[in-house]
């Protein structure tokens, strides 16, 4: 939307400068563009209220003040006798026409008018169609013209199956196809409501009785059609982000006076048609959970104000205004008080965070998200086994001769299921369950236990490759509150030819320390404030190599340069491929280099130099060679 700054200022009690009015546009959330005198605004779809100059012009009130200068109709308005039907309110609660009959349509412009034109570069249409686009601009309701004595019949509105020809005011000609709310006379569909009017009832140059229509549509019934029908139009983007239904008469008669400005009217007549209207929010007044929500302390009365001045309704309970379609909850109350505040002015304060008890399934929940987040995989197994241990707890009639014991511990079972992983290749493995084990005194006891194995590489990025799962790891892990609970499994016994070491932890749930869960969570006893990098909007380049080791323990000289790579224009490497042959003493592993600018975008040449600059040195390491490399 394109405003101009003298029109939106002479709506301010205070005349602020461009610059400032800029500053508290910003303030406000109004994304805008200045060109000259013109401000090209780019509003967020919730605040279809403020298309318009008086819709901004309140947002800014609460800074400025407001003038309300738009002058509108004073006169005696005659009662409209038109034959018109409603088949689906629900489509449109509410809609009024004014007929206005005036002496002379050909007219010279006044220069408010003119000016809106000139400097925003609309085209001129005839009288009533530019007044029309101007009351649009000013107030942001369109409305919409037809050419009185084309409308013969009754005026119906319905929201209907389509399979009709219509040709728009523009000339141009659609096909109708599935529901669409239109306006038709004697079955003629004359205008595409919310969208655009028809060519058949459009007025022209010679037109001097008008028919103006001033409705409120549901949004949902307007939604897409313009892009459906490929039509540009201000009306539907207005009507789909919901306009002021109480507005309806007062549009009217501002209307009405600009017509008054440039003819003289002969008649003028109203009629209105409402069948039902736009729920209002209503919100308790809660000023704590605002302060709670936005860490400030307001008073109520200052609370109270604040909304007050931004329009809101303030009795038992907070009600927005009619054009306010985005206000539903006290967040967004709470939106509106940072907004005038400005969050720049809202300080910041430390998070005080307060431990949850959680119940053993929330527990359990929680651990199960946390630990797949850091990279663990989760098994089920069976509750009981075949594994006969001294404390072992043997079932009288069980359903499996082969598990005829409840598991008194996890670690079997986990056992069991890293050695299937490493079988199948894997090389980095980290598991957990949580499940119930039994223990007997007197009676049969089940409780629930967290069994955690590791095993093989820290990781599959190269930076990880030469780094092993140790016990340290779990001790970081588990935040150094259950080493006694760490063990070393041996493999011996163990049907598998893998050398790397295992270690275990099994701890019951009811043990775990909150410690942990913020561990898990990646929270830290102390704060380390990172650096801001802008992310590059330029695009990326990336290269892929194989590298050919011809004797393992040269991998780790790979890894090591891998480790130290600098490039101005190197974003990000990493190993997306690894293979060994241990029969040739031969390793083959992919690595992919990321190339970027924060400044321009790279050329191939550009990207060739740096590949050039980081793999000559790659080459000349022992064992180390590229297949295919020219």
């Amino acid at each position: 939307m394109k405003l101009v700054y003298k029109d939106l200022k002479n709506l301010l009690l205070e005349k602020p400068s461009k610059e400032l009015l800029s500053k508290k546009l910003f303030q406000l959330g109004h994304e805008h563009e200045i060109h000259g005198d013109i401000f090209d605004m780019e509003l967020t779809p919730n605040r279809g209220d403020c298309l318009s100059l008086i819709g901004l012009a309140r947002d800014l009130a609460i800074f400025f003040g407001n003038t309300n200068s738009l002058d509108i109709f004073q006169g005696d308005i005659e009662p409209l006798e038109i034959n018109f039907e409603n088949r689906s309110p629900r489509d449109c609660p509410k809609i009024s026409f004014l007929e206005i009959e005036i002496e002379e349509s050909r007219v010279e412009y006044k220069p408010y008018l003119e000016n809106y034109f000139k400097t925003l570069g609309v085209n001129k249409t005839n009288l009533f169609a530019d007044i029309s686009n101007f009351v649009s601009y000013e107030l942001g309701q369109p409305t919409h013209c037809f050419d009185r004595k084309t409308i013969k019949q009754k005026l119906i509105f319905e929201n209907k199956q389509c399979n009709n020809s219509f040709k728009t005011l523009l000339s141009s000609e659609i096909l109708l196809k599935d529901n669409n709310c239109v306006f038709s006379v004697d079955e003629e569909i004359v205008s595409l409501a919310g969208v655009m009017g028809g060519a058949s009832t459009a007025c022209s140059s010679e037109t001097k009785k008008v028919l103006v229509e001033c409705a409120y549509f549901n949004p949902e019934s307007i939604i897409g059609k313009s892009i459906k029908y490929n039509l540009v139009s201000d009306a539907a983007h207005k009507f789909e982000r919901g306009v002021d239904i109480e507005s309806q008469e007062m549009v009217l008669r501002r209307f009405a006076k600009i017509v008054q400005d440039h003819s003289k009217i002969k008649s003028i007549k109203f009629k209105s048609f409402s069948e039902g209207s736009r729920q209002k929010s209503s919100i308790p007044i809660d000023v704590s959970k605002i302060n709670k929500i936005l860490g400030i302390s307001l008073g109520n009365t200052e609370y109270l104000k604040y909304l007050e001045d931004l329009g809101f309704k303030v009795s038992s309970e907070i009600t927005a205004p009619s054009y306010r379609h985005d206000i539903e909850t006290s967040n967004d109350l709470a939106e509106e008080i940072a907004r005038v505040i400005g969050y720049n002015n809202i300080k910041s304060s430390p998070i005080n965070l307060k431990m949850i008890t959680l119940n053993d399934n929330e527990r359990v929940g929680k651990l199960e998200s946390l630990l797949v987040e850091n990279g663990f995989s989760e098994v089920i197994n069976f509750p009981f086994t075949s594994s006969k241990q001294k404390e072992s707890i043997k079932i009288d009639n069980p359903l499996d001769s082969n598990r005829g014991y409840f598991r008194t511990s996890l670690k079997d079972s986990l056992v069991e299921n890293l050695l299937y992983n490493e079988r199948r290749q894997r090389d980095s493995i980290k598991l957990f369950e949580i499940s119930d084990i039994y223990t007997k005194d007197t009676n049969l006891k089940q409780q629930k236990k967290l069994g955690l194995i590791i095993s093989g590489r820290l990781g599959n990025n190269y930076k990880d490759f030469s780094k092993k799962l140790d016990s340290k790891y779990l001790k970081n892990l588990l935040n150094n509150d259950h080493d006694k609970n760490i063990v070393e499994i041996s493999r011996d016994g163990l049907d598998t030819k893998k050398k790397d070491k295992i270690y275990y932890a099994e701890i019951y749930l009811e043990d775990i320390s909150p410690s942990f869960f913020l561990k898990l969570a990646g929270a830290k006893k102390t704060i380390n404030f990172i650096n801001y990098k802008p992310i590059s909007e330029y695009p990326s380049g990336t290269r892929d190599f194989s590298f050919s080791i011809k004797n393992s323990k040269n991998f780790d000289a790979l890894i090591n340069h891998l480790l130290n790579l600098n490039d101005e224009n190197l974003k990000e490497s990493f190993i997306f491929d690894f293979y060994e042959n241990k029969e040739y003493n031969e390793i083959k592993v992919g690595v992919r280099f990321i190339f970027q600018s924060n400044t321009k975008t790279l050329s191939d040449y550009e990207i060739q130099k740096s590949v050039h600059r980081l793999l000559e040195p790659i080459i000349k390491l022992e064992g180390i060679s590229i297949p295919g490399l020219v």
